[in-house]
């Protein structure tokens, strides 16, 4: 026969697959006859955009291209410095055990490194080392017992834990269409160098809709017609709406930017701006705070019971925290004492989290990327590591918690000083990601079978040992917690103590 019992649903996101893997993506290019030859590259950026992604038979098939700037010295004496636009389409497959198509995949993609060789003055070569993280859930619905009906003859022990359940999954795409001003007196010939990165990103929830919100920082490197080389930088908002049914302005969620597509080219030369084109797709899942009644024990005094359990892995205390860290060094570049600085890139790596009593630690380096000019349009390319250390306090007990920590460069100023000295303030953010994984156990049914022979006694006395509790010994000796408590008057039942002597009555069922 069932048990009456009572249920509740917990809706989670279990991770079928989560890896980390590094892929090279390279090919050659034949320099356009309206640009010179090609003597030595000067330096090379680029960004990664993701056409398509799809799970397929244990595999994750990514679709996309690099957009690659190359800045470049020719080899005749009319220029000095042009640019070049590589559009890099690659297609990868990369393992993903265990996942099918309908699940949801969540991805992150990084150029670790890029660069170009020369092959020849009218052809080169341009290769990416690209970082993949990419991690697989599938959405799984439990039903789990949380109490018995009274009618039952069953002793139960509760204990109530929260844990972070999904509420539901999302994405949209967000389009961006945008003119960057450059200076009246600047003709652009060409772009020589071209940044994109989302940061200051932002969640606002209300009416079963999640407002997503980013900026495109984007910083480009040009060359006017008079050869002259220019940097600027612009910030476009991108905004999205991710319908999730509901959605709770308490609730925690995970957002994802990520590129599709860009177009960045330059205007007529009347119209001193450049054209960009974005498309964004933002993915989101919002978790909420939910408190279970979880069934840890039961038993019958009079009944034998067959308990149906099921281990499950579940979140909880899922929290997001933003840091700032303002960092000032001195570098030393003696260039700057004949060539003045155009432009400089920062980019922070994390190279050890460091778990303390109620904090992190965090240690790494900032790259940093001076692009100098000389009098006669001279480029040189100047890069210094600066080490860091920041500690991120009152976070809670961090040893049991995992960590996913985003840093971004909010701010980057430099003062020239004399000597070759250039002071550095650079302004980080880090977005810490922070959660608990928990095993837990649940009964899905409970199932009382045939009478078992009971024993015939009315009272036993029972010597208390290590590691006994009530609810062990009633269990035990077919009685219950509240019988040994009134036999005995036990003030807290929590607390007894080895060797005592307890009065433990048979139970009796009153109809």
């Amino acid at each position: 026969m069932v048990a009456d019992t009572k249920k509740e649903n917990l809706n989670i996101n279990k991770v079928v697959c989560e890896k980390e893997e590094n892929i090279t993506i390279e090919g050659d290019m034949i320099v356009p006859d309206s640009k010179p030859d090609i003597l030595s590259a000067i330096n090379t950026s680029g960004n990664i955009c993701i056409y398509k992604k799809e799970l397929i038979d244990e595999k994750l098939k990514i679709d996309g291209c690099i957009n690659a700037y190359i800045m470049y010295i020719t080899d005749n004496n009319e220029d000095n410095v042009r640019g070049i636009n590589v559009s890099l389409d690659f297609s990868k497959v990369l393992d993903a055990p265990n996942c099918k198509n309908n699940m949801i995949l969540d991805m992150w993609t990084e150029i670790k490194n890029i660069e170009c060789s020369v092959i020849n003055g009218r052809k080169i070569s341009v290769k990416a080392e690209v970082n993949v993280k990419y991690k697989v859930y599938t959405n799984e619905n439990i039903e789990l017992i949380n109490d018995v009906g009274e009618d039952n003859d069953i002793q139960v022990l509760k204990n109530t834990i929260c844990v972070n359940s999904l509420v539901g999954y999302g994405n949209t795409k967000a389009y961006v269409k945008d003119t960057i001003m450059i200076d009246n007196t600047d003709n652009l010939a060409e772009i020589l160098k071209a940044n994109i990165n989302l940061v200051d990103r932002d969640v606002k929830i209300s009416y079963n809709k999640v407002l997503v919100k980013s900026e495109a920082e984007i910083k480009i490197l040009y060359l006017t017609e008079e050869g002259k080389i220019v940097s600027c930088t612009n910030k476009i908002p991108i905004v999205g709406f991710i319908d999730i049914q509901d959605v709770a302005e308490d609730n925690a969620c995970d957002i994802n930017f990520e590129i599709r597509n860009m177009i960045l080219k330059p205007n007529n030369t009347e119209e001193h701006s450049i054209y960009i084109e974005l498309e964004v797709e933002v993915s989101c899942m919002a978790y909420e705070k939910k408190e279970l009644n979880l069934l840890e024990d039961l038993y019958s005094p009079t009944e034998e019971l067959n308990c149906i359990k099921k281990g499950i892995k579940v979140i909880s205390n899922k929290q997001k925290r933003i840091e700032k860290c303002h960092i000032n060094e001195l570098v030393n570049i003696p260039e700057t004492e004949e060539n003045s600085i155009i432009d400089v890139d920062c980019k922070p790596i994390i190279t050890k989290t460091n778990k303390l009593n109620s904090g992190l630690n965090y240690e790494g380096d900032i790259k940093i990327e001076f692009v100098l000019m000389g009098n006669e349009s001279e480029i040189k390319i100047v890069q210094r590591t600066i080490p860091f250390e920041f500690a991120a306090e009152d976070i809670g007990n961090t040893e049991i918690l995992e960590l996913e920590t985003n840093i971004e460069v909010n701010n980057c100023d430099l003062v020239i000083k004399t000597g070759g000295d250039v002071s550095v303030n650079i302004d980080l953010v880090f977005n810490i990601d922070m959660y608990k994984k928990e095993n837990i156990s649940v009964i899905e049914n409970i199932e009382v079978m045939d009478n078992k022979d009971l024993e015939d006694y009315s009272l036993v006395i029972y010597i208390v040992k290590p590691g006994d509790s009530l609810w062990k010994i009633a269990k035990k000796l077919r009685s219950t917690v509240n019988d040994i408590v009134k036999a005995n008057a036990i003030e807290d039942e929590n607390t007894i103590k080895i060797g005592e002597k307890l009065y433990v009555p048979r139970y009796v069922k009153y109809a």
